[in-house]
C-alpha cells in the first residue's frame, strides 16, 4: 500500500501536551515539513520561548536552546552570529515576543540579523491562566479583562507585522492563519519562504501566525476556528507587509 501522509522526520515521537483544538500542533507540524523539504534538519537550531512552547525542543528533532523570557532574538543572534552556517529559528507566542520581548525583536530587526522568527498570536498568556495580553483584542474578555480590554485604560492591541515594516532592517514579513486548510497551506509556504530567506543570506524574516487558544477563550475548538476568522483576523488582516526582495524591492 502506498504512503499517502506520515509524520515529518523533523518532528520526534513525542505526544504534544497542547489543549484540545490548540493550533500549536499544526504549525510545529508545518515547520518540521519545511525542515525536511529544505533538507536542514542536520544544520538547523532552534530558540524556545517561555510560554504553551516552552516544550518545543521536545518535539523537533533539531537542536534547542532554552531562552528566558522574551530573549529568543536576542539568543538566536549569539548563535547565529557564533555560527552562520546554521540555520536558526525561534518560536514565540504573542506574550512573549510582543510583551517583554518587544525590544529583541525590533532590534534584532534592525539589525537585519539573519534569523527566522515564527510568531504565533492567539491574543492571549496561554500557559499562564489567560491573562490579557499586548495582542488581546479591544473589549475581549480574559482573566485580568473580565469586562473586555478597555483600550482607554490600558491602550490598544499591538500589531506586530505592521509595527516591524516601519523598521528599515526587516526583510520579510507575512500574517498567516491556520485555521482552514487553504490556509495551512499558505502558512506553509510562508514559513518555507522565511526559512529560505536565511539559507540566501536575506535577513531578517518574521511569520506571524494567527492562532487558537480554545481553552483560555473559553470556546470549544470549532468555535476557537471561527472566531479566528470572524473577530481575529478583521483586526489582524493576513498578508505580506514587507518584502524587500519582492519584484521591485530592495536587493
Amino acid at each position: 500500500m502506498a504512503v499517502v501522509f506520515e509524520k515529518p522526520h523533523a518532528l520526534t515521537d513525542a505526544p504534544l501536551h497542547y489543549c484540545p483544538g490548540c493550533t500549536h500542533g499544526i504549525i510545529h507540524r508545518l515547520i518540521a515539513e519545511v525542515i525536511d523539504e529544505l533538507g536542514i534538519e542536520g544544520e538547523t537550531i532552534g530558540v524556545a520561548s517561555v510560554g504553551c512552547s516552552v516544550m518545543a525542543y521536545d518535539y523537533f528533532n533539531v537542536d534547542f536552546v532554552q531562552a528566558a523570557h522574551g530573549r529568543a532574538p536576542a539568543v538566536a543572534t549569539g548563535v547565529k552570529r557564533a555560527d552562520p552556517s546554521k540555520v536558526v529559528f525561534t518560536y514565540q507566542g504573542d506574550g512573549d515576543l510582543a510583551a517583554i520581548g518587544t525590544a529583541e525583536t525590533v532590534h534584532s530587526a534592525a539589525r537585519r540579523e539573519n534569523i527566522t522568527v515564527i510568531f504565533v498570536n492567539n491574543a492571549i498568556y496561554g500557559m499562564t491562566g489567560g491573562q490579557m495580553a499586548p495582542t488581546t483584542l479591544p473589549g475581549m474578555v480574559t482573566q485580568t479583562s473580565p469586562y473586555g480590554r478597555d483600550v482607554e485604560a490600558v491602550g490598544y492591541p499591538i500589531k506586530v507585522c505592521e509595527m516591524l515594516s516601519q523598521v528599515d532592517g526587516a526583510a520579510y514579513l507575512e500574517r498567516v492563519s491556520v485555521h482552514d486548510v487553504a490556509h495551512v497551506r499558505k502558512a506553509k509556504a510562508a514559513i518555507k519562504k522565511a526559512f529560505q530567506n536565511q539559507l540566501d543570506g536575506k535577513g531578517f524574516s518574521l511569520v506571524e501566525i494567527v492562532s487558537t487558544c480554545p481553552t483560555n477563550w473559553g470556546v470549544t475548538p470549532e468555535k476557537a476556528l471561527k472566531f479566528v476568522e470572524s473577530d481575529m483576523l478583521p483586526y489582524y488582516p493576513l498578508g505580506v507587509y514587507k518584502d524587500i526582495y519582492a519584484e521591485g524591492g530592495e536587493e
